[in-house]
């Protein structure tokens, strides 16, 4: 189904407007720190906070009621994330050749690292694995999540599980642009980070191209996709489940697959409406391969 008219005009007229609303929400923060927070907590969260931090007690409270079997899952997770990531781990080096010429490399871990971390109708704790076991394994010293709180002023479990069994240092209870302000320059509650990284909607991805350099960030991601290349001895469900896991992110990613089998592209297609309504956002996985979505044969 091609894209409407009034969709286009959707996505286009805010994307006009959301460079300076950012930049107001950028300048609020820096001039006035957990005030503004709060204040936008509020207004974008529905939820009136009387502190920005996670507190240990909380943590507790949310982690004894997580699934033992949860839990679990993420440590292997996490155990599979290190295992790659400690490899890619670079040293320093001195070259000294010649006398009285010395060149090399020197690779510091930088002090601390800002990870956003969407809250809302999607709660990513696979977000919060791959974004802060690199950093801890680079050895960075600290590392701060920013997600923002449901009405309840509470932040998902499943969340603050994967941030437990990462080793995060700090969690704190704002998001949007807002969190991306306060991770850039600090607050009273929130420290001043070297590196910004994570996904987030078109004003958080907007606001991380406004503090770049203040601040280093990983990039500026735009709409999620998946491109899965397989041949007839493919198993089906895993190829569907696979396409879903990125459909599910958004109305406008995109799930391709391509395969060499007409076989393999039937039975995935016969998965996909299989495992749809099985989603607990089945709506916009479905308006994203129905907009989106090709199996190419």
């Amino acid at each position: 189904g091609e894209i409407s008219n009034d969709e286009i005009f959707a996505r286009v007229i805010p994307e006009i407007n959301v460079e300076a609303v950012v930049a107001d929400i950028i300048e609020n923060v820096k001039a006035n720190g957990d005030k503004a927070l709060y204040e936008y907590c509020e207004k974008f969260d529905g939820a009136k906070l009387s502190s920005l931090l996670v507190t240990p007690e909380e943590m507790q409270e949310e982690l004894d009621s997580i699934e033992p079997s949860f839990l679990e899952i993420l440590r292997k997770a996490s155990e599979n994330i290190k295992k790659f990531h400690s490899r890619q781990v670079r040293n320093s080096f001195i070259i000294n050749d010649t006398d009285g010429i010395v060149i090399g490399q020197k690779i510091i871990p930088v002090d601390r690292a800002g990870l956003y971390v969407p809250g809302g109708t999607a709660a990513y704790p696979s977000t919060v694995l791959m974004d802060a076991i690199p950093a801890k394994t680079a050895g960075v010293k600290e590392v701060v999540i920013t997600t923002p709180p449901s009405k309840d002023g509470k932040v998902n479990p499943a969340i603050l599980a994967a941030a437990y069994v990462a080793g995060v240092d700090k969690i704190f209870k704002v998001g949007g642009a807002q969190a991306i302000a306060a991770l850039a320059y600090g607050t009273e509650s929130i420290p001043k980070v070297d590196k910004i990284v994570g996904p987030g909607n078109a004003f958080v991805a907007e606001a991380k191209k406004q503090v770049f350099g203040t601040v280093s960030i990983d990039m500026i991601a735009g709409p999620s996709e998946i491109l899965v290349v397989a041949d007839g001895k493919s198993n089906a469900r895993q190829v569907a489940a696979d396409m879903l896991s990125q459909a599910e992110h958004d109305k406008l990613a995109s799930a391709v697959l391509v395969t060499d089998s007409s076989d393999l592209a039937t039975a995935v297609q016969a998965e996909i409406e299989r495992q749809l309504p099985l989603l607990e956002r089945e709506e916009i996985a479905r308006a994203s391969v129905e907009n989106n979505g090709k199996i190419i044969v």
